[in-house]
């Protein structure tokens, strides 16, 4: 267990069990390229690494900061328990004091919902019941640390990592506001506000996780996963309309699958109206 982690057990969970708090959070108020057609004759990759992971952790640690504020944002400290005995759950967190609304664009972002006393991942955020998750995250069963990261107004920030039951490293993790921190970002040209065109993800010089391109008002083009520098699953494809959507395609569901051939499973009009359906067509042959 590092040094930060020890700091935050020793400090907030130690003392609230044996204190044997029953709140759960303190102050509570309780074919490929026809898939998506974009002009890449401007990628623009950038490192999303800004800050240096060590310099981050000088910056949590320093002794002078003040208490229970992190990338200059005052919080407040939470946590919720769930189980019994050794397999007691606990998540130690904080949250922001004031609520602010996470980046449009990140689509993972994390909340503690006052009303349901429990941590939730989603989009669909209740701000009267939400406070954002800002800071040092810890997650643990027992005595033992399964999970531990940082938190930037929602999204998952600076080195995660997460083990098993017999503290074995089972992954690790960079970040920087909710995006694979070696991803590669694109933005539409000649914008006096700059917009995200699309993000690919990229995990050890890989495309490994949720690939997302982007129509010019911020809203989703497509939405699909990459694994091991494959696309795998269902990918979606939409209309510059809220939720209106156009087109999906299945992959493999496995990546180095050569065998399989993607395919159009269904596809829609602007209207919402059905107007490719292959399981139906296939129904027709039988």
């Amino acid at each position: 267990m590092n040094s930060t982690i020890r700091k935050i057990y020793l400090t907030i969970i130690l003392p609230a069990l044996l204190c044997g708090y029953n709140s759960v959070a303190q102050d509570e108020p309780v074919d490929p390229e026809r898939l998506f057609e974009v002009n890449y004759e401007s990628p623009l990759t950038i490192d999303l690494g800004e800050e240096d992971e060590e310099e981050e952790e000088v910056e949590l640690k320093k002794k002078k900061r003040k208490k229970n504020v992190f990338y200059g944002i005052k919080t407040k400290k939470g946590y919720t328990r769930t189980g019994f005995g050794d397999d007691v759950v606990v998540e130690l967190f904080y949250y922001l004091k004031v609520f602010e609304d996470p980046d449009s664009y990140v689509r993972n972002v994390y909340w503690y919902d006052f009303k349901k006393r429990k941590v939730v991942k989603s989009r669909n955020i209740n701000k009267k019941y939400a406070g954002i998750l800002h800071g040092p995250y810890a997650k643990m069963v027992g005595d033992r640390l399964i999970e531990e990261g940082i938190f930037y107004k929602g999204t998952k920030h600076g080195r995660w990592m997460r083990h098993n039951k017999h503290d074995i490293l089972q992954e690790k993790k960079k970040w920087y506001k909710g995006w694979p921190k070696e991803s590669r970002i694109a933005y539409y040209k000649n914008e006096k506000v700059r917009r995200m065109r699309e993000i690919i993800p990229v995990h050890y010089g890989e495309k490994d996780g949720e690939y997302y391109a982007f129509h010019r008002n911020g809203r989703i083009a497509v939405i699909g996963q990459y694994k091991y520098d494959h696309k795998v699953g269902l990918w979606r494809e939409y209309y510059n309309q809220r939720n209106r959507r156009k087109r999906e395609i299945q992959y493999p569901e496995k990546p180095f699958d050569d065998e399989f051939r993607p395919y159009i499973s269904k596809e829609w009009d602007e209207a919402g109206n059905v107007i490719y359906d292959r399981e139906k067509e296939a129904k027709k042959w039988q």
